[in-house]
């Protein structure tokens, strides 16, 4: 079978996997956030944190909600790192230097899993299981909790209250997460992948000499790590060692953690403001972008030149002859349109356009389909600014899914759109202007701008991949990329909450002869190309100095 069929195989056994969870899993999530019935152990939850289910809030307490318990997750995390020297199971390792142990609790917190560290060779069981796995969970269970208001925001009238943020932050964890990880891991353990709390082994080698490696509890946070966009590796080479993926069915079976729940979250939002076309419609403009890079990615790739690439069957350096170049490109543009960051290749080898590609993917907002809850509000803040850009086509006030789109909500979104951009461009510029930064790069040049770009593109867009070239073990990097996570995360989800009071507070608006149907494929078409307007617009001079130059040279 030639490398360019089985990658087309793998993507066609994917989509049709997704579309079987597609309904049932949207519409039990939906199920899952409009319920007002709490299960025995949610309520000894709220019992033990203090809160009260069933208390309405609006979007400033809301927010509050939301802050509160995401800061005390990044002191818990990083007093956690400072202490492990002294913590059970920390396998002799050291405790993390304070810039480290700050870059990388804004990094799981942030549901990002940016890492300046090799897993295997720092943190011990205590730090990777109480610490990052839980953050793995809770991170993830807040993007959707987000998403999940502004849903609400569209779906109530003359009302400024969302829900309650302790309840939707709980039932995410323990009625949607929990239980779809346990069976994942479960999955991964019996196809080969590791899980166990073992002490590091002295290790024989094919040619002689040994190496040490240690166990731990693998399998479990790899479900985690992909089903909730985290991406977080247990060990250096991520989702490339074979502890964590150890054959080509798991490295499929992850692609389909990956998406499962971020596309199934446009069933739910159809559900929920009680027409499901109206999430058919997102969901195409999800799928539309993603098919579209991967088959970009998957050119760029396989368009080899010279008899090695020829023999190889495509770009293969830095990538696993146990998946190839098709897998690889599919998990590439997975991880980077989603805010996973897992990777089965080496991205930096990819192509100078493949590369420019997977950073693209980031660029959009990851957004097609996105982080679990970051890429559905994500999405809904695009389709607000296309219906926007109709609006001012035809001269007449635009209405998105029966709520007026007026001044306060276009400059909601407007500034939503503004945050990532800013952090991206104004954190590279600083990198590449000051003396010191630059010496981080492993290459001159156009790549070695781009690694540096690539690197705060990810940090800002929380999604935690890296082209691996630059050493952001530095105090430099472990800091801004940690502002540049912190800042892409929270500040976004202000105006997300505010947009949602807004737009719960308005009267519904009765459709007319001349409302945009926003559940048609000229809406579709209309957002998508608003999207890579947008994204062209704003990063095409930082593109054109980094992978765009590359790949023509």
């Amino acid at each position: 079978m030639s490398p360019v069929l089985a990658g087309v195989l793998q993507l066609l056994a994917l989509m049709g996997a997704l579309a079987l969870a597609y309904v049932p899993l949207g519409t039990y999530m939906a199920r899952v956030y409009s319920s007002d019935k709490h299960l025995r152990v949610e309520r000894w939850i709220y019992k033990g944190i203090g809160a009260n289910p069933d208390t309405e809030m609006r979007w400033t307490a809301y927010l509050r909600g939301v802050l509160a318990f995401s800061a005390a997750g990044v002191l818990f995390l990083y007093l956690l790192q400072r202490m492990q020297g002294g913590l059970p199971g920390s396998l002799g390792f050291s405790s993390i230097e304070p810039a480290q142990a700050f870059d990388t609790a804004a990094s799981f917190v942030t549901n990002t899993n940016w890492q300046s560290y090799a897993g295997e060779q720092a943190m011990g069981h205590a730090v990777q299981t109480a610490g990052l796995a839980v953050q793995n969970f809770v991170s993830a269970a807040v993007g959707i909790a987000v998403a999940v208001a502004l849903v609400r925001g569209f779906a109530r009238s003359r009302t400024g209250e969302l829900g309650n943020f302790w309840a939707d932050l709980v039932r995410g964890t323990v009625r949607v997460l929990v239980p779809i990880a346990a069976v994942a891991a479960v999955v991964l353990v019996a196809c080969g992948a590791l899980q166990n709390f073992s002490g590091i082994h002295e290790v024989g080698q094919f040619m002689g000499g040994s190496q040490q490696w240690n166990g731990g509890a693998v399998a479990s946070q790899e479900a985690i790590k992909e089903l909730g966009t985290n991406g977080g590796g247990y060990f250096n080479a991520n989702s490339a060692h074979p502890f964590e993926n150890p054959t080509p069915f798991t490295n499929l079976f992850e692609f389909f953690l990956i998406l499962v729940i971020p596309l199934a979250l446009t069933r739910a939002f159809g559900v929920m403001v009680g027409s499901v076309k109206q999430g058919y419609a997102i969901l195409a403009t999800m799928v539309t972008i993603w098919v579209g890079f991967v088959a970009l990615l998957m050119w760029t790739e396989f368009a080899h030149h010279g008899p090695a690439l020829q023999a190889a069957g495509g770009a293969m350096e830095g990538k696993e002859t146990r998946f190839g170049v098709g897998a690889s490109a599919l998990f590439g543009v997975s991880t980077t349109l989603t805010s996973t960051g897992a990777v089965d290749s080496f991205h930096s080898s990819f192509t100078g356009l493949g590369g420019g590609i997977t950073m693209l993917g980031m660029m959009l907002g990851e957004i097609a389909p996105g982080g679990v809850g970051s890429g559905l509000y994500g999405m809904l803040i695009m389709a607000i600014i296309a219906v926007f850009i109709a609006g001012l086509m035809v001269g007449r006030t635009p209405e998105y899914l029966g709520k007026k789109i007026g001044s306060r909500e276009i400059k909601l979104a407007a500034c939503y759109i503004l945050v990532t951009p800013a952090l991206v461009l104004i954190f590279t510029a600083a990198s590449m202007a000051l003396p010191t930064p630059p010496h981080s790069m492993l290459n001159s040049g156009a790549h070695g701008f781009s690694e540096v770009l690539y690197a705060f593109t990810s940090a800002s867009n929380n999604n935690g991949s890296a082209f691996a070239g630059l050493n952001a073990n530095t105090d430099w990097y472990n800091t801004t990329t940690g502002l540049a996570m912190l800042l892409g995360r929270f500040v976004p989800m202000v105006f997300v909450l505010a947009l949602a009071g807004s737009l719960a507070g308005q009267r519904p608006v009765p459709a007319t002869a001349g409302t945009l149907r926003t559940e048609k494929p000229l809406f579709t078409g209309l957002l998508v190309g608003a999207i890579l307007i947008i994204t062209g617009l704003t990063y095409f001079p930082a593109l054109a100095l980094g992978p765009l130059a590359e790949g023509l040279a």
